[in-house]
């Protein structure tokens, strides 16, 4: 398949191809069912969609319901997870191809999970990679401006999403659950498809909620009686993924002391608002914070959750050659939030990583608190080293992205995460 592609791409014009691609991904997704004998059928499946909080969301679903006792597989843009076998996701795609999603649905029907839990993806769904696999449930988290140059129009874009609910409403399965966030103005475009259980939440779900540094306090009421669940998870759209999770597995059946144990002790969700702190006996304290943030609205709402407290903020962009737009956004929502800014390369692929930042940068007015340095770790560092005791240091864009993307899809092995840990231990001696 792959050498037929090569010389498609070589060989054929532009428009044929582009004409070509969807029956192409089409016969893929058919063909990668057929071979590993239609594996949803024996799973229950449940999928994740939205712009933001998909991957926080399937790691939440799949903790409570194992806790619950029951064998679960789940697949995120951040782990691959069958039974208590645990891979991370190295291919810098959430819904890799090539007959991945059906053969693991196969390796986790073959180790005897009864539920899977996987991320869509609006791009996946663009490539028909959710079709032919048979859905029992659909979580909607919210919908944001994103892949807008990829997709033509944020209406395209909305479509590509709301083909993924569509899937589960010609699914054969019995009942269907539909989850949708009723916050989002487009969650009741979500909650219109054709299934047998249709559930709403939002704040007005929750008794209280509560935000605090390191959690969030989540109050139920459910037939008189009161139920409070902390979650080590922080800021709003924590509360969000916590509910997204919630309805779905009562719904499920789970009992509320599983959901209570299992996001009472949650682990670091790897990537998404995870904590690291200086050594003890250092000289000075500092928090640095890895996140995934690369929307506007998810950058604006990770500074949010640390509002109180003295930031400095390393960022970049999510990649060269797509979502232009959103540059001077991302530098001005940094500006309004951030006591200092540090502008770093982060995907530049084809484009001059440079002119990226650039473009970035006028977003900021305030010039004096800017820095631009192009290598991530030397920016890395010196926000640390900048960063006095009791800060905190933010580094938002790859998460648990594996490589820096450069020119001719060269890639080089990355992480925020280990980085941060080097250069904490390296400050503190």
């Amino acid at each position: 398949m792959d050498t037929i592609l090569y010389w498609c791409k070589r060989m054929l014009p532009v428009q044929v191809l582009n004409h070509l691609r969807p029956p192409y991904h089409l016969a893929l997704a058919w063909l990668g069912d057929k071979l590993y004998h239609h594996p949803s059928r024996e799973l229950t499946v449940i999928a994740v969609t939205g712009t933001k909080g998909k991957s926080t969301t399937v790691e939440l679903i799949s903790a409570i319901l194992s806790t619950a006792g029951i064998k679960t597989a789940s697949l995120s843009t951040i782990q691959f997870k069958i039974g208590n076998e645990t891979k991370p996701n190295l291919y810098k795609m959430t819904t890799p191809g090539r007959f991945f999603v059906q053969k693991f649905l196969r390796d986790a029907a073959a180790a005897g999970c009864t539920h899977a839990v996987i991320e869509m993806t609006s791009e996946g769904a663009k490539q028909y990679r959710h079709r032919f696999i048979e859905l029992d449930a659909l979580v909607f988290t919210n919908l944001t401006p994103e892949h807008i140059e990829s997709h033509g129009s944020f209406l395209r874009y909305k479509e590509a999403k709301l083909s993924i609910a569509k899937g589960l409403e010609k699914s054969p399965k019995r009942p269907r659950y539909i989850v949708a966030n009723t916050d989002d103005e487009h969650g009741a475009d979500f909650l219109k498809i054709d299934t047998e259980e249709k559930l709403p939440f939002s704040l007005h779900s929750l008794e209280l909620h509560t935000l605090h540094k390191d959690g969030i306090g989540l109050i139920f009421k459910d037939v008189g009686e009161e139920i409070t669940i902390r979650v080590p998870l922080v800021g709003l759209f924590n509360v969000y993924n916590a509910l997204a999770a919630i309805t779905l597995t009562r719904a499920l059946n789970i009992p509320w002391r599983s959901i209570e144990k299992a996001l009472g002790t949650l682990p670091p969700v790897n990537g998404r608002v995870e904590h690291f702190y200086s050594p003890s006996g250092a000289g000075k304290q500092i928090t640095a914070v890895v996140d995934y943030a690369h929307t506007p609205d998810s950058l604006e709402k990770l500074y949010q959750a640390f509002k109180d407290v003295s930031k400095v903020c390393v960022l970049g962009n999510t990649g060269g050659g797509r979502d232009r737009w959103k540059r001077p956004e991302m530098g001005a929502i940094a500006d309004k939030y951030c006591d200092r800014v540090i502008l770093t390369n982060e995907d530049p692929y084809d484009e001059n990583p440079r002119k990226i930042l650039e473009e970035m940068a006028n977003g900021i007015t305030d010039k004096s608190k800017l820095d631009i340095i192009m290598d991530r770790r030397l920016a890395i560092r010196n926000a640390l080293e900048e960063a006095k005791h009791g800060d905190y240091v933010i580094i938002s864009g790859k998460g648990t992205d594996p490589y820096i993307m450069g020119p001719n899809n060269t890639k080089k092995k990355w992480s925020d995460a280990e980085v941060v840990k080097e250069e904490l231990a390296a400050l503190a001696k």
